[in-house]
């Protein structure tokens, strides 16, 4: 980055700008416009550009972030212990939405998927093998290594095989009303897009979840012309298992058949308009929210022009961006359900007695966002400018036929927001980061965006684009969108793989379960 001292400031009435140079600036610098350091400011972090009496309104996005607690002399650092958050949004009292411009259509553009049975693509061709309960984890962890091993050299055609682990299924309030939200979430997950519509699944025995309450009849999508057939269950407690063995040689013997029908399957040529993308951020700093959010924006706004469906999430850190949600929806009935998400996990965190201050981690503080609402005004750019289609509550699966840009309520929690957008049918996943994280997933390729190219250079081998390009001035939002959009139909195509995909860096599925646990 160029030496001389620079600062980015998002709108003309912003009265803070971040300091932009790697490893900040010295107490004494003077900037080309007389501003003066009157201390030491880290890299990403707000410098007052006015004098800012206590009480003052503290800008930046040209949104009130905060209140001065006290004086703040132009040139000093501006950070968290000297604001004071404003109140959230009054959710009675938001704008209605606005008649929604027309938005050109962005034709021509294709990708190399697998099309399924219930009409929806795949960008990856798994076999993916379903979990009632944790009881069973480490029985279906060593036979999916076995059949990575024994079986998928004899189906060049599958991509791999994903145990989907995760720690619900038994000891917990299975008829609380919440306990709807972790069961659905496992269910959709298993008809996720790049599983082909093919269910193996491995049950205890004795567990709550059944595997029927799980799998009930008529859920999972049939072949045209094909009988339905029952569902594919090895129950461990079955009295035919005699020993640990027999428990692996049976998930691994009736994997055969799925694994024969997926390796038939071929990639064909399938419009953008099948890409269904979750967008998501973590290890969040102050560059987030001017390179690599906008950057992903800009991209947003491409792909439903190009008829495709964007997911956005992480309702603690949207929600001091509520207003801009609402005037945004497509309808009022649109507009309604943000807001009843928004109620919910309102109520949701007052149950335990924690508010959306409590999001904000010590990481995104040393990258300079003090609060979040800071934090919320840099992540709702990822959402782009088009109207929003639709809302889905934590779990829920995307309506079929219906594409555009939704709002997937989910918590902000990084893991737990790539297993919900998972059970939404997401196929493939752009995740933002600034302090930097190797979060991946197995079940779908994840593109990784830094926002600082100090960053970018430091994980050369984590990090797929640099969004930091943005603030050296080498590279316009613009160009980043259109560059991350092309590289979204490579990867969707397997003409790619992400750093994630290469490393095998795959995080742990995170059920949300608000019900108790008993």
């Amino acid at each position: 980055m160029n030496a001389t001292p620079r600062t980015i400031r998002m709108h003309e009435a912003d009265n803070v700008a971040i300091v932009a140079n790697d490893g900040g600036l010295e107490a004494g610098t003077v900037f080309a416009d007389g501003l003066t350091l009157r201390e030491r400011v880290p890299q990403g972090h707000k410098v007052a550009l006015v004098d800012l009496p206590a009480g003052a309104e503290v800008r930046r996005y040209d949104v009130v972030i905060g209140r001065a607690l006290k004086d703040i002399p132009r040139g000093s650092w501006v950070h968290e212990r000297l604001l004071a958050m404003p109140a959230a949004a009054d959710l009675s009292e938001l704008p209605a939405p606005r008649a929604p411009a027309a938005v050109e259509p962005l034709e021509n553009f294709t990708f190399e998927g697998y099309r399924n049975a219930d009409g929806s693509v795949g960008t990856r061709n798994l076999l993916a093998i379903t979990q009632t309960v944790q009881c069973v984890a480490g029985v279906s962890r060593i036979a999916a290594d076995r059949i990575r091993a024994e079986l998928l050299p004899r189906f060049p055609n599958v991509d791999g095989v994903v145990a989907l682990e995760h720690a619900y299924g038994c000891g917990v309030a299975i008829d609380a009303p919440d306990a709807v939200i972790p069961i659905r979430t496992l269910r959709n997950i298993s008809l996720n897009p790049n599983f082909g519509g093919e269910v193996l699944l491995v049950s205890l025995g004795c567990e709550k979840l059944q595997p029927e309450r799980l799998m009930p009849p008529g859920i999972i999508p049939i072949v045209a012309d094909e009988p339905p057939s029952d569902l594919d269950i090895v129950r461990l407690q079955d009295e035919r298992h005699v020993g640990f063995q027999s428990m692996v040689e049976s998930v691994v013997r009736q994997a055969i058949p799925h694994l024969e029908r997926l390796n038939a399957r071929q990639r064909v040529t399938v419009p953008a308009s099948e890409l269904v993308v979750g967008v998501q951020c973590g290890g969040s700093d102050a560059f987030s929210g001017v390179t690599a959010n906008p950057a992903v924006g800009f991209c947003t706004d491409l792909l439903v022009r190009a008829g495709a469906t964007v997911m956005f999430s992480e309702t603690t850190e949207v929600r001091d961006a509520v207003d801009q949600l609402t005037a945004r929806a497509a309808t009022p009935e649109v507009a309604e359900a943000i807001k009843r998400e928004m109620a919910w996990y309102d109520a949701y965190l007052q149950r335990g007695s924690a508010d959306r201050s409590a999001n904000t981690t010590p990481g995104n503080k040393l990258g300079g966002l003090s609060n979040i609402v800071e934090k919320a005004m840099g992540s709702i750019i990822k959402s782009g400018s088009v109207p929003i289609s639709g809302v889905l509550s934590p779990g829920e699966k995307l309506p079929a036929g219906q594409r555009g840009l939704f709002y997937a309520a989910t918590p902000a929690s990084d893991f737990i927001c790539g297993t919900l957008q998972l059970a939404a049918g997401m196929n493939l996943h752009v995740f933002t980061t600034g302090r930097g994280t190797p979060y991946g997933l197995a079940e779908v390729p994840v593109i990784k965006v830094g926002t600082r190219t100090e960053l970018a250079a430091r994980w050369h081998d984590l990090i797929d684009l640099n969004a930091g390009r943005v603030a050296d001035g080498e590279a316009s939002v613009q160009d980043l969108g259109w560059e991350l959009f092309r590289l979204m139909l490579d990867v969707a195509s397997g003409r790619r793989r992400t750093h994630a995909e290469h490393w095998k860096l795959h995080n742990a599925l995170v059920l949300f379960n608000p019900a108790p646990v008993t």
